[in-house]
């Protein structure tokens, strides 16, 4: 029962801030928006490489250790 009045009470707290935000409610949705270009958008221009040029774990693993251990 505890548990659930302390639930309550730190969702009502985020709720009424949020609630009471004027300049935040519009910094939140740049963000939201920025997640939405970096996470759906980008992903439809970039091609999962790694998935694409290597079969198994082991080739991709070693893949990356090499570019990461060896810059050009």
């Amino acid at each position: 029962m505890k548990k659930k009045i302390w639930l309550y009470r730190v969702f009502m707290f985020y709720y009424e801030g949020f609630k009471s935000m004027t300049l935040g409610k519009t910094l939140w949705a740049l963000i939201i928006i920025k997640l939405f270009i970096m996470f759906v958008v980008l992903k439809l221009f970039f091609p999962n490489v790694l998935q694409k040029n290597f079969r198994t774990d082991k080739e991709r693993s070693e893949h990356v250790i090499e570019q990461l251990t060896n810059p050009k």
